[in-house]
């Protein structure tokens, strides 16, 4: 039944979703897209590298402090651990930029990368703390040089994962395609295949992709608005010339294609809301045959229950019955012993007669 219903669908929506089918032929905007910064990021992979110049030379940088070296490399590492934090709320804005750009595939790769060089520097802090605190005893390692190899690893894996970081960047800025979040559009409107029942699986990860999407249409309608103030000022200006009407028609032009696009974008938003509705219509009925089948084991888990009781109690009634039926063959042997005791007894008297006739 279930099959039966996904493979009609799309017959019986062909005609409605026909509008959208070609979608990306006339997809919002991407021209405008402006590239990630990495200046950020570079300074952060300067500091990294001065960080660990100053672990592996402080017994020559530091000469001069030779009782401090530990407690000033500690403060080191906290002060790069505050500057880890405030440089990750800066990588948070650019993914967020990212996103908003219609690239989901790469703000989800960089969402999870940003975060592990903060949890790296937390890390590597916790275990100089212990060693401070614990100061363990080493022979050929004394506490400085265990805290400037905790510092030089701490930096080697930050930095491996802020240039991974960077090669998303430049990865990024050198795209020339339209944003992976418009193949969203597609995901209720392709034709029946034979992962149809897949399709709605993973109901979090398409709500965050039409999400996505939604924001990135914001994005667009907002750049046009603005280019159509621009050529409005335009427009204006060169009414008010006395010079030539062909730049005037031309911003005429120009002004009614930004126009039919803003239109394309507010259809697209349409569709997109009705897509998400057949979604979420698609999404509860999922919901509803899980809870029927649901319904239907519990029912099945409750009748093995009771078959289960049952055999309980026939398994106690048997083994009474067996105790019982042990019971009587030992009480019938013990009969039959005494009953061959007193036949025995009743022919012992009988032979002194017979001696004595």
């Amino acid at each position: 039944m279930t099959t039966e219903r996904y493979t009609s669908a799309p017959a019986t929506l062909s005609e409605e979703n026909a509008l959208f089918l070609d979608i990306l032929h006339e997809a919002p905007l991407f021209a405008h897209r402006k590239p990630a910064r990495v200046v950020g990021s570079i300074f952060y992979c300067f500091l990294l590298a001065g960080y660990t110049t100053l672990a592996v030379g402080a017994p020559w940088i530091l000469r001069p402090l030779q009782g401090l070296i530990s407690p000033m490399l500690c403060t080191c590492d906290v002060f790069l651990l505050l500057i880890t934090g405030m440089f990750q709320q800066y990588l948070v804005y650019q993914v967020q930029k990212i996103r908003l750009q219609g690239y989901y595939s790469f703000s989800q790769k960089l969402k999870y990368i940003i975060r592990i060089p903060f949890a790296i520097t937390a890390y590597g802090t916790a275990a100089m703390l212990l060693v401070m605190v614990w100061r363990p005893h080493i022979s050929f390692l004394s506490i400085s040089a265990i805290l400037r190899i905790i510092m030089v690893l701490e930096a080697l894996c930050a930095g491996s994962f802020m240039s991974l970081y960077i090669g998303y960047i430049y990865q990024y800025n050198s795209l020339n395609s339209q944003p992976d979040v418009l193949k969203s559009l597609y995901s209720p409107l392709q034709p029946s295949s034979s992962l149809e029942g897949l399709r709605y699986h993973d109901g979090g990860r398409l709500s965050d992709q039409q999400m996505a999407l939604l924001q990135y249409q914001r994005e667009n309608l907002h750049f046009l608005s603005e280019e159509i103030l621009r050529l409005q000022e335009c427009l204006s200006k060169y009414e008010r010339t006395d010079d030539g009407s062909a730049p005037q028609v031309d911003l005429a032009h120009l002004l009614a294609a930004r126009d039919q696009e803003l239109r394309t974008l507010s259809a697209e938003m349409n569709q997109l809301q009705s897509e998400l509705r057949l979604a979420r219509s698609l999404i509860a009925e999922r919901d509803s045959e899980i809870l029927r089948v649901r319904t239907t084991n519990n029912q099945y888990v409750e009748e093995n229950e009771r078959l289960r009781a049952i055999l309980g109690e026939w398994s106690t009634r048997a083994a009474k019955l067996e105790r019982a039926l042990e019971a009587e063959r030992m009480a019938t042997l013990e009969l039959q012993r005494k009953i061959s005791m007193l036949g025995n007894q009743s022919h012992t008297p009988a032979e002194p007669s017979e001696h004595g006739a």
